[in-house]
């Protein structure tokens, strides 16, 4: 039940670490290797140097067990090589961070899924009026069917996601076009504790997506509400007023990585770590945090309609759900019917028993649903530390899609057995999630 370590090469604990928790997430690895799956017909026994997709891809089936190998420790100085002819020049002699290699990573498949060739758009105009691309696209329109297009530049890594940003006017409550970005990560700032309550996930998150007010800024509806107020046509300054400013998560990621920012800074500028618990659960909902379109009152009476027509009662959306009026019998379901009533900071503990439960009810309390698959923790401070990791055991290879109950401890080429509770109690840097997908969803 145990895996292969990583030899350290060399203040190289901050890549061992971060290789073992990707190699956690089961569906991280199959997008590499249907990404990789265009490099199979080249025949060149350097491709594996060439494109990281192929080298990270070695590397975590070793680390996941799905490759045969007869070496306890492996060395990932492989990894180092490819990366430099990215042109990332990064040191093993010198300490690095985790989280900035996992940025260095999806970044630098990004840009490789981005050099792969593309199909000219049919509306892409420039393109074909070339004439030698205009022969080419009219012969093989006229000879037959097109070929399957391989989609691979087009897919998204499972760590993608998208954040949406809300503005809203105190003043006139005009809401402005809603901003997304992408994310590779959560980076969570940790908020000031409160003193006798325990510091919480929960309260990171929400304290991530808490609304600020943003000063001084130009609202054209209350330009445009002040220059109709004035009749003889004189020019109207741009009105400033302040904004309410709110993020959520647009787009949530199939592999969710979750950053504790831990650095922090004194009053003489110095840079310090900050080493309070966080706590975290093994499940974790996160619909709370979801952003959501605003719906209209009338399209909303509608959708009422239509819902009441097309579904039985009891359910929803055709999931079913709690009654009103009814209490849970089970103990189990006790932290998931707090959910709903949960006060915002609240953290809600969800246990594999209660979700078997639900599983065997039909009851549905999560669309978005993450289970943790590794940690990966910082021990020293901001001048020099160590890092290790506790990631989830491999499945069995007769059942792949399975996820182990054990756990394992793993620093550098030491591997050794973990429970649950040694994870759970651990300082946490950065938490790999990956949604769960019940039946019942």
């Amino acid at each position: 039940g145990l895996v292969p370590g990583l030899l350290n090469l060399g203040n190289t604990c901050f890549m061992n670490s971060l290789l073992q928790g990707l190699s956690s997430c089961p569906s991280f690895i199959k997008w590499l290797e249907e990404f990789t799956a265009q490099y199979k017909a080249e025949q060149n026994q350097s491709a594996e140097h060439r494109y990281l997709s192929v080298t990270l891809l070695h590397l975590l089936r070793a680390l996941s067990c799905q490759e045969v190998t007869e070496d306890d420790v492996l060395d990932a100085s492989c990894l180092l090589e490819v990366l430099r002819m990215y042109r990332w020049q990064i040191s093993s002699f010198e300490e690095q961070d985790a989280h900035e290699l996992f940025h260095v990573l999806t970044s630098s498949l990004e840009d490789e899924r981005d050099r792969q060739p593309r199909v000219t758009h049919l509306f892409d105009v420039h393109s074909l009026e070339q004439p030698e691309i205009t022969q080419k696209q009219i012969s093989c329109r006229t000879r037959g069917s097109l070929p399957s297009v391989s989609h691979h530049w087009k897919s998204q890594h499972p760590f993608h996601g998208r954040l949406t940003s809300n503005m809203v006017c105190k003043h006139c409550e005009h809401q402005s076009p809603v901003r997304y970005d992408t994310f590779d990560s959560l980076s969570l700032s940790i908020p000031a504790a409160v003193w006798g309550r325990p510091m919480t996930l929960d309260h990171c998150l929400h304290h991530f997506i808490s609304s600020e007010s943003v000063k001084d800024v130009v609202c054209d509806n209350c330009t445009k509400i002040q220059a109709e107020r004035i009749l003889n046509g004189q020019s109207v300054e741009n009105q400033r007023t302040t904004f309410v400013k709110q993020l959520k998560l647009g787009k949530l990621p199939q592999c969710l990585c979750i950053h504790l920012q831990r650095l922090s800074w004194s009053n003489q500028g110095t840079p310090l770590k900050r080493h309070e618990h966080v706590q975290f659960n093994e499940f974790l909902i996160m619909d709370i945090y979801k952003y959501r379109i605003p719906v209209h009152k009338s399209s909303q009476n509608e959708l009422n309609q239509k819902n009441s027509e097309e579904t039985t009662p009891g359910t929803k959306d055709g999931i079913a759900v709690k009654p009103s009026g009814t209490h849970f019998e089970n103990k189990n379901l006790a932290g998931i019917s707090a959910f709903h009533g949960a006060a915002p900071g609240v953290c809600v503990c969800v246990t594999h028993e209660a979700l078997l439960t639900l599983s065997a009810l039909s009851y549905s309390p999560s669309v978005y649903l993450y289970r943790l698959m590794a940690v990966v923790v910082h021990h020293g401070d901001m001048h020099s530390g160590h890092f290790v990791t506790y990631r989830r055991s491999p499945p069995p290879p007769k059942n792949p899609f399975a996820v182990s109950s054990q756990w394992l401890w793993i620093s550098d080429d030491t591997v050794r057995k973990a429970s649950l509770q040694e994870v759970l109690s651990s300082s946490a840097y950065l938490l790999f999630y990956e949604r769960v997908h019940s039946r019942v969803q």
